[in-house]
């Protein structure tokens, strides 16, 4: 029942978004709105979040020095991904940004006029997804508090034999004098 509850509200719930201006002067002005508590629990403090707010504002997007949609792209990513911990929020807006660059490095493919350019995006993309899934294999990492499950499946005893069933926890690794 918990999960059905969980989803609802996510259902109502209006992500997390930023309208962004450039001032006359040349600052940009950013006006948040929706639901910024997954941000602000996992940041854990309000400058924490208003700078990794206005990190994914300033990320924009090729040619343009800020994008509204690629924004709330990157902030919508890391509202989605749950952070728990200001650690999580920051590797998740990593994530989000890395995620942008695969994909502009992926379109920039479908116009690239010689070999050599080809080649240079295509490592450069290559390079960007290996991050991506690097990232998302410290996220599960970290998430898991790097503990380990070996589950066996099948264990078979030939007679005579001894087998321990339940769990075994082996000491450190040198020798210990007595």
């Amino acid at each position: 029942m918990d999960q059905d509850l969980e989803e609802a509200t996510n259902q109502r719930r209006k992500p997390p978004k930023i309208r962004l201006r450039c001032t006359e002067t040349g600052e940009l002005d950013v006006d948040p709105s929706g639901c910024y508590q997954r941000v602000l629990d996992a940041t854990e403090n309000t400058a924490l979040a208003t700078g990794l707010v206005m990190q994914i504002a300033t990320l924009g997007s090729r040619y343009k020095a800020v994008d509204q949609e690629a924004t709330d792209f990157s902030l919508g990513f890391v509202d989605a991904m749950k952070p728990q911990d200001p650690a999580e929020a920051l590797l998740c807006a990593q994530m989000a940004a890395t995620h942008q660059a695969v994909m502009m490095m992926a379109r920039k493919l479908n116009f690239i006029d010689t070999i050599q350019q080809q080649d240079s995006a295509e490592r450069a993309l290559n390079k960007l997804m290996r991050t991506y899934t690097t990232q998302m294999e410290t996220l599960k990492r970290y998430r898991s508090k790097g503990q380990q499950l070996v589950r066996v499946e099948r264990v078979t005893v030939e007679e005579g034999g001894q087998a321990i069933v339940g769990n075994v926890q082996h000491g450190g690794g040198g020798d210990e004098k007595t």
